[in-house]
């Protein structure tokens, strides 16, 4: 156990692609191993871009001490809510308007609430993956609801570009998987909510110990005391990490967990 491992107090966890294997499963070995770090006092956190209704199966199963959801619009530390960033229901059907100029009358968006998951795909997204909960299809025609965070599938770069520039106040990411970019405000990120987070739970950022595989995650590897990429982590995020570990399909998390903190 190096000098950073011996002082971690927090272990933090984005979801899909890290935590989660392809098949939207956290694995046996995963979870053996993160039990006997509970066991051994340290905490638990996950920290990801969905919503806290997409991510609740995997909250009920782990019962983390710190969630961060909406990409870091929302905070919760044993089950409380310590932060939001949440638009206000007029600009919420700005930004929908926005998208909806910019993209095409048609484009593909979600909206995370407080309380829910909204979608106007064309497909149903639980065909596609079980595991994302309980989802609301709207037209968002006379959307009466304030925003955690926006997503918009936008195909062309040019009109990622005017969109962002349209919504210079939010923080903008696509991400590595698809053409889906994300909003929230400039203070929900990841980095930001971590830092809310230590505030109230008296943890600082050198005792955190972070796993991630995607952009969003950039600035959680590097503010917090051991960032770790995964093996199938993106070429921009393995540059800024501490370390890189085997994928996400190969319990990478467990056999770092096995050699860092001595549980099996």
């Amino acid at each position: 156990m190096n000098m950073k491992e011996g002082n971690c107090r927090l272990l933090l966890f984005d979801l899909d692609g890290t935590l989660l294997r392809s098949d939207k499963i956290i694995s046996q070995a995963t979870l053996k191993a993160l039990y006997g770090c509970r066991e051994k006092g340290i905490q638990i956190g996950i920290s990801t871009s969905r919503g806290e209704r997409n991510a609740l199966p995997f909250i009920e199963e782990l019962q983390p001490d710190i969630s961060i959801t909406s990409a870091g619009a929302l905070v919760k530390y044993n089950g409380e809510t310590i932060y939001k960033a949440e638009f206000s229901k007029e600009q919420t059907r700005q930004m929908i308007a926005a998208a909806r100029e910019i993209c095409g009358a048609d484009c593909e968006i979600t909206v995370d609430t407080a309380d829910a998951h909204y979608w106007n795909y064309r497909m149903d997204p639980r065909k596609q993956d079980p595991s994302w909960g309980d989802s609301i299809y709207t037209d968002f025609k006379d959307f009466e609801e304030g925003a955690l965070k926006i997503c918009v599938e936008i195909f062309e770069e040019n009109q990622a570009m005017r969109l962002r520039e349209r919504l210079e106040g939010c923080d903008c990411i696509r991400f590595s998987d698809g053409y889906w970019y994300k909003f929230t405000r400039k203070t929900a990120t990841k980095e930001r909510a971590i830092e809310k987070m230590c505030s109230v739970c008296r943890i600082r950022p050198e005792e955190i110990t972070a796993f991630g595989d995607d952009l969003a995650d950039i600035g959680m590897l590097k503010l917090c005391g051991t960032g770790i990429a995964m093996g199938n982590a993106v070429p921009e995020l393995k540059k800024q990490a501490d370390l890189i570990i085997a994928g996400n399909d190969e319990d990478g998390i467990a056999q770092y967990l096995a050699a860092a903190f001595g549980v099996l």
